[in-house]
């Protein structure tokens, strides 16, 4: 069976959950810090990153989430996540480019850096200039969402795409540690109400992480 080192606040490891489990895949959860620096898994991954996916019984080791899902898009026709015409695929592989790179570097990353790695980590307090510059970009991206959801009934297009994935992925990060003002954003709200609402979504919702508690919406599907 498939292994996947992750811990409960990583986007990355969240997309492959999502998609793993909309595939219909089998795979265990093992928790993994990345910041302690387990030597195990420097082995397996030397760039220290989560999520690493492993495999004994086929000796094979996956590190990173695109390159994971791009993996069991080849290898498992079961609901297809990069779909549709060749430019269809070109527009949900710049959205997930998009979520994994712009969202991840102006959201989830500061939020995860200032609420969760000083506190658990570094145990420093957290920069409120940095939190409200997070809080601010967040705004621009939900109004992105917004844009795409009044022009199509998914991010990328027709039907539900990896591009969604990596989009909750991040958002429900974000969302768990506070940085997310929905007013205002209806359409981008009303698209994550419905991915909460999904029985692969449903298992992230209910993950804590030590010391760190979601906002009393986070786990509301109607909020």
């Amino acid at each position: 069976m498939w292994q996947l080192y992750q811990f409960p606040l990583c986007p990355f490891s969240r997309k492959v959950r999502l998609l793993l489990s909309e595939k219909g895949i089998a795979y265990e959860l093992w928790r993994e810090n990345p910041w302690e620096r387990r030597q195990e898994f420097v082995n397996m991954n030397p760039a220290v990153r989560t999520p690493v996916l492993h495999n004994a019984e086929r000796n094979l080791t996956l590190v990173d989430s695109r390159a994971i899902c791009e993996y069991f898009e080849e290898t498992v026709d079961k609901n297809p996540m990069i779909n549709g015409t060749a430019a269809n695929r070109a527009e949900i592989r710049r959205l997930v480019a998009f979520f994994d790179e712009d969202f991840f570097g102006h959201v989830t990353g500061p939020l995860l850096h200032e609420r969760m790695v000083k506190r658990l980590v570094m145990r420093q307090s957290p920069d409120s200039r940095m939190l409200r510059e997070a809080m601010k970009l967040a705004h621009e991206h939900l109004d992105y969402i917004d844009w795409l959801i009044d022009n199509r009934p998914w991010l990328a297009g027709a039907t539900m795409s990896l591009a969604d994935l990596a989009a909750a992925a991040q958002i429900s990060v974000a969302d768990y540690l506070g940085g997310l003002d929905w007013k205002g954003h209806e359409q981008a709200r009303g698209w994550y109400s419905v991915f909460k609402s999904r029985p692969s979504f449903r298992p992230l919702l209910s993950e804590r992480m030590e010391v760190i508690q979601p906002p009393s919406h986070y786990a509301d599907v109607n909020a």
